[in-house]
């Protein structure tokens, strides 16, 4: 984006043409073209809008086109610096900037816009050749200058792209917003008057399809600078909860667990049960469940877990406290039995418990004699008797010994 100027240095090898140009002829140029450029201007403009009939004229506070503004400043202020050669000429901001922010916001590329330049840059040349040729400006300058136009219009490119920039931040952001808008009334355990008509409303300001049924994830970051993961277009995140949150639409559709799975790769979490989508908040909860039985050791970490494959846990370790009381009146009997002891009686009553069967399958489990197992049946009789053959007092027994089992406290069964 230079103005011509003599290369610098040893390595020069070549003296600028057009510094050796004489000053009066360079200002006699310059003249002309100021003269020239509103007409030069209103041209551009007129062959832009031929070739390019579908672009949008935008009018400033005067009602003149914005675009000619541009177009005029823009030769203006490349002209400007010719005569004097110093410094790099200043794009001209604002004007190029709103250009490429008007791209972005009705969501077209820059690709257009730069065609456009370039096109304005050609048209432009044409006319400072004919100039130059009647200044008698020497070919080899006139060919420096076209380069220090087409520099020149990498800057006027360079104001756009920011322009554009600036645009698709604020509608990430916009979108952000309203975004976290839907999520906050989609989770929302209770809604004044009726929701539905507020979610279509949310839902379709950001051109999201609600669905019949969604998941709810709730995420553990691996760390404080984790770039987002690429869920995949229809899911919504929102990354400023301390545990980030997850909306799935339609969670068993063919394809969406492994997707989920390679998107979520290095993360850990937990996706909620597929529930109605009126119903979100319940997923949400057992998400956060879930999560919370992770932070405490009580299921798997490193990953992001469904909760649908972990009913058992969420089930039996929720309600810790009931769970503790029905174990002390459960677990009674063995109050005066030492810890290993009583361990090893427990560890048998769930096995027989689970299996239904005999000693021979009992012991099968539990990887021990079949003797051994007899002899500790007869002592789990003899503790809880009767009460061992009621179907509810069974059924609790399980409960309680599975929820410990989940626990840590009793050992894996082998299976």
């Amino acid at each position: 984006m230079a103005v011509p100027r003599p290369a610098a240095g040893p390595a020069a090898l070549t003296r600028s043409a057009w510094h050796d140009v004489p000053r009066f002829q360079v200002r006699r140029f310059a003249q002309l073209v100021l003269a020239d450029a509103p007409g030069l201007a209103e041209e551009i403009l007129e062959e832009i809008r031929r070739e390019y009939p579908h672009l949008p004229v935008v009018l400033d506070e005067s009602g003149e086109p914005m675009a000619l503004i541009g177009i005029r400043r823009a030769i203006e202020v490349f002209i400007g610096h010719l005569e004097t050669s110093e410094g790099r000429p200043t794009v001209p901001p604002g004007v190029f900037q709103d250009f490429g922010r008007g791209e972005g916001y009705n969501g077209r590329s820059l690709d257009s816009l730069q065609a456009i330049y370039r096109l304005g840059v050609r048209l432009a040349w044409r006319r400072f050749a004919e100039i130059g040729q009647r200044v008698d400006i020497p070919p080899p300058a006139m060919y420096e200058l076209v380069d220090a136009g087409y520099e020149y219009l990498d800057g006027l490119v360079d104001q756009s792209v920011r322009g554009y920039a600036e645009a698709a931040a604020r509608q990430a952001g916009e979108r952000l917003r309203l975004q976290r808008r839907l999520m906050e009334l989609l989770l929302a355990e209770r809604h004044r008057g009726d929701p539905a008509d507020a979610l279509a409303e949310r839902a379709a300001r950001i051109g999201w399809a609600l669905p019949a049924k969604v998941a709810v994830g709730v995420l553990l970051r691996p760390a404080r600078e984790a770039l987002a993961p690429a869920v995949g277009e229809g899911v919504l995140l929102d990354l400023e909860y301390e545990r980030p949150r997850m909306v799935v639409p339609e969670p068993d559709a063919a394809g969406r667990h492994e997707l989920l799975g390679r998107a979520l790769s290095g993360w850990s979490g937990a996706i909620g049960p597929p529930v109605p989508l009126a119903e979100a908040a319940k997923s949400l909860r057992w998400a956060e469940a879930a999560v919370g039985l992770m932070e405490r050791g009580l299921l798997p970490a490193g990953e992001v877990l469904h909760c649908t494959e972990h009913t058992e846990a969420l089930v039996l370790l929720q309600p810790e406290e009931l769970i503790d009381d029905l174990a002390v009146r459960c677990l009674a009997p063995l109050e005066h039995c030492g810890p290993s002891h009583g361990r090893r009686l427990t560890e048998t009553l769930l096995a027989w418990l689970e299996t239904r069967g005999g000693a021979p399958e009992v012991a099968a489990r539990l990887g021990v004699h079949p003797q051994t197992v007899r002899y500790r049946l007869r002592q789990i009789r003899e503790l809880w008797g009767a009460e061992i053959d009621d179907p509810d007092r069974r059924f609790e027994l399980e409960l309680v010994l599975r929820a410990q089992r989940l626990r840590g406290v009793l050992g894996e069964t082998p299976r």
